[in-house]
């Protein structure tokens, strides 16, 4: 307990001690706590869909049909047809034979790698794949090389050291960085993997429902679904559910049923859960606007706040702030709470030393009107 309490004084004395804050209640892009409102910049609702209409009725309908779980691990007796039918949709959305449902993306990224993986084997990440992924590898028996953020040219001489030694090779990214807002260079990196016979594992959690002709992310933006082997991805961010899906060939998929830990040993995702996954599959579809107004919208703030003299990074819908040191992100925070505007600090240990921030993200919700307030308050305040 010593330690413990340790710890908590160190962490607090450095201004990193985390809090659960809980608000009253969250819509049209606002989070309220008590009576006090703010524009909410820290969700990953990025199309607003997690109060949508036709959500919360398919969520009803699935509750008066099948009731509010399902029991027990889908290898039991908790798989349902819905769950079925919600993995044909997810498959052919991706453009990929099969899918399976997770019950998150944090339980799918420590699950795969463990199961694809042995001792003999090698995988190729990038420095800033999200925790779940460094999770999943340090759980998985595999050697595991870290290649610097997007540089392919580390990338390659890696793979020109190392690959022959093992026999089964990955190259594991993010397509959308969750901390930079940035994107993988998609097309470099598989034609690594395919001169140097390698798999590759995307993560397009903060991709999908945003980018590409239909909605299904970077891979299909940039044309490579039939080249890129294991795509994963969320419910719980554009799609404004919960849960998570890995769409691959089907030999994969029923690989993973058969050897996938995190999978095997869950209970399956409550029948109301999957029904607003449909649901959100669908709007996806029939409101392409949603996605082209998001990313409209973000290269105007980002440029906007670049020409006020901000230091801002990234490419997408994350819109990330540098500030600097822990001190100066956490009071600019305040500042902007002050101001109505609900932006938390990002310190260490989830960004490097040196460059805490306050990462923007943005939603359907937000209006220009709302993001010129934004850009008028943050010339306003100390940076």
């Amino acid at each position: 307990m010593g330690k413990i309490r340790d710890f908590l004084q160190q962490r607090e004395s450095e201004g990193l001690l985390r809090k659960l804050k809980p608000s009253s209640s969250r819509k049209n892009g606002n989070i309220f706590f008590g009576d006090r409102g703010y524009v909410d910049l820290s969700s990953n609702d990025y199309l607003g869909l997690a109060s949508h209409p036709k959500l919360i009725a398919a969520g009803k309908r699935a509750l008066d049909e099948f009731g509010s779980g399902s029991g027990a691990s889908r290898l039991l007796s908790g798989d349902l047809s819905i769950h079925h039918e919600l993995e044909t949709a997810i498959a052919h959305f991706k453009n990929k034979e099969a899918a399976l449902v997770f019950n998150s993306g944090y339980q799918a990224n420590v699950g795969i790698f463990n199961s694809i993986c042995g001792k003999d084997d090698c995988i190729f990440s990038d420095r800033l794949n999200h925790a779940s992924i460094v999770d999943g590898l340090q759980l998985c028996r595999a050697k595991t090389f870290r290649f610097r953020h997007n540089d392919i040219n580390d990338l390659e001489c890696l793979l020109k050291r190392e690959r022959l030694k093992f026999k089964k090779a990955i190259i594991v990214t993010e397509t959308i960085f969750s901390m930079d807002g940035d994107a993988a260079p998609l097309e470099a990196l598989v034609d690594l993997k395919e001169r140097y016979d390698c798999l590759t594992v995307v993560d397009e959690a903060h991709a999908t429902g945003i980018y590409g002709k239909n909605g299904s992310g970077m891979v299909e933006k940039e044309g490579l679904s039939d080249r890129i082997d294991i795509i994963m991805g969320t419910f719980g961010k554009a799609l404004g559910s919960f849960g998570a899906y890995v769409a691959a060939s089907k030999d994969v998929i029923e690989y993973l049923v058969n050897t996938c830990r995190s999978f095997i040993y869950s209970t399956g995702l409550p029948p109301s859960v999957i029904a607003c996954n449909l649901a959100s599959l669908e709007l996806i579809r029939d409101e392409p606007y949603r996605r082209e107004e998001l990313v409209k919208n973000a290269v105007y703030l980002r440029g906007a706040l670049k020409d006020i003299g901000l230091n801002i990074i990234g490419s997408s819908q994350i819109v990330p702030m540098i500030v600097g040191e822990n001190k100066a992100a956490q009071n600019l925070a305040k500042e902007l709470q002050l101001k109505g505007w609900w932006a938390l600090p990002i310190r260490p240990p989830t960004v490097p030393e040196g460059q805490a921030r306050l990462r923007f993200s943005l939603t359907f919700d937000h209006s220009l009107d709302t993001l010129n307030r934004l850009i008028k308050d943050l010339s306003d305040v100390r940076i």
